[in-house]
């Protein structure tokens, strides 16, 4: 039975679970029991919580017996979530030396939202230290493996997230996304991941990487229950200053509209500025050949141009790193985390002696380039120069939406490499998150659907789909429609 269960989508899940076809207890232990399975190999848990799981799922069962409707679409369905979202009930680690075992003292909202959704949480999954790169390999408990190809990275940050839901460990999943961080992962391991419009799910509880460009999101394998788990956690939350006061996109309903595959009347653009000859070229045929499917969709596709892109990178690995100088300062060895001590060492000691041992290199090298970007006589020529590239973007993207409703790109421009491969090379690290970084920087929404299988070495290719801030539903119209005329790609056993 556990196969059967852990194989099949979360909205098949729900309906069973809702009908009494089946119980959520035994979905939950289904999962439950796969990841003892498999998981030793993968690596994508930091923390297994099989009891409070199953905790969650006896009280669902309890309420539906009880004739009770469900608490939401998607009660009794487990959940994998990133190890960076505060729970009161497991370590919240990020990953990291520093907060080693701390267990938080509240949960962040979208804990609580998932809680009162009735979704049993499975666990804490791994990402590169605080959410800092792309293949999760920072992580200070070891790699995550990718189910593809174990020798192979799963993406980052949140690559236990998507690595738990490619090998089904997981139906669903939380992600977080700062530069790519759920799509990336969602490109090279087959599954599906949406970054939602900056301000529209809680970024309270979340620890902070860097705060004007992260965002909470969903993630699955595919486009109907990555819509289904994104009306449950999205909406506004007086306790984050971020949060816009709007209501929740209607995904879900455009989700099951672009199942029936018609995008007649969609202005879909190809932008030139992420479509480079350096890419892998399986990638470029099979973002090629993504074109020419919402073509005969009935799409209207054209080329845009959004020049600012070629900046970028080069904007974002200065703002980010500014604003995790700024935000991990916190980890002082004063309040909570680890604390490295002494006798005789002074307070800055002890706090040099934390950071040094708690932190790993990545961590390190962007607090570095943060700091130095904020320092005097060289904010205005670093920090205050890509704060202007960064409206620039925001300016293409109005234009280009001027002209279509989506746009679209590859996901990365590379399938999974290699672990270890690039781990030395910081900057080929960062030039995965090419096609990623725009949509944060600009605060608006993207997805990551499967688009195939790489012609050059049979791996996950991913496509990008692009919407302007608040249009979230475009997303999932959009992709829906390609993931029914795609057909299944199938996951690994």
């Amino acid at each position: 039975m556990s196969t059967d269960l852990t194989r099949l989508d979360a909205a098949v899940l729900a309906e069973k679970i809702h009908s009494r076809e089946v119980s959520a207890v035994e979905v939950t232990e289904a999962h439950v029991q796969r990841i003892a399975e498999v998981d030793g190999a993968l690596n994508a848990f930091l923390h297994v919580a099989g009891e409070s799981a199953l905790v969650t799922a006896k009280e669902v069962d309890s309420s539906l017996d009880a004739g009770n409707a469900p608490a939401s679409a998607l009660a009794g369905v487990p959940l994998a979530l990133k190890d960076i979202f505060t729970t009161t009930d497991m370590p919240t680690t990020c990953a990291s030396k520093i907060l080693e075992g701390w267990v938080a003292p509240y949960d962040a909202t979208l804990t609580v939202k998932l809680r009162e959704a009735g979704i049993p949480i499975l666990g804490k999954t791994n990402l590169d230290e605080f959410a800092m790169g792309s293949s999760t390999e920072n992580s200070a408990y070891g790699p995550t493996r990718n189910p593809w190809d174990t020798t192979r990275i799963p993406g980052g940050s949140g690559g236990g997230s998507a690595a738990a839901l490619a090998s089904h460990q997981a139906p669903l999943a939380i992600g977080t996304d700062t530069g790519g961080s759920i799509r990336q992962p969602a490109a090279v391991t087959a599954t599906v991941g949406t970054k939602p419009t900056y301000g529209t799910v809680s970024r309270f509880g979340l620890v902070a990487c860097a705060s004007s460009l992260d965002q909470g999101g969903p993630c699955a394998r595919t486009v109907l229950d990555t819509a289904l788990l994104h009306e449950v956690i999205a909406g506004h939350d007086p306790r984050d200053s971020t949060s816009i006061d709007v209501p929740v996109r209607p995904v879900v309903e455009a989700a099951r509209q672009g199942a029936t595959g018609d995008l007649k009347g969609v202005r879909v653009g190809v932008v030139k500025e992420l479509h480079s000859d350096k890419y892998q070229a399986g990638v470029l045929s099979s973002f090629d050949a993504a074109v020419a499917q919402l073509t005969e969709l009935g799409a209207e596709v054209v080329e845009v141009s959004c020049p600012s892109f070629d900046y970028a990178l080069a904007s974002y690995y200065l703002i980010l790193p500014s604003e995790v100088s700024s935000n991990l300062a916190r980890f002082d060895a004063m309040r909570y985390g680890l604390r490295v001590d002494e006798p005789g060492m002074s307070a800055d000691q002890v706090m040099a002696a934390t950071r040094e041992a708690g932190f790993g290199p990545e961590v390190k090298r962007r607090i570095m380039i943060g700091t130095y970007a904020l320092s005097a006589g060289y904010y205005d020529a670093y920090y205050g120069q890509a704060l202007k590239v960064r409206s620039l973007i925001a300016q293409d993207f109005d234009r280009a939406y001027e002209q279509v409703d989506v746009l679209v790109s590859p996901t990365s421009p590379f399938t999974p490499w290699k672990l270890g491969e690039k781990v030395d090379d910081p900057l080929a690290m960062y030039l995965s998150d090419l096609c990623t970084l725009p949509t944060n920087l600009a605060g608006h929404c993207a997805m990551s659907v499967p688009s195939g299988l790489s012609e050059d070495d049979g791996l996950p290719v991913g496509l990008q789909i692009l919407a302007p801030a608040l249009a979230d539903e475009r997303l999932y119209r959009v992709g829906a429609a390609f993931e029914a005329a795609r057909g299944p790609i199938g996951l690994p056993a």
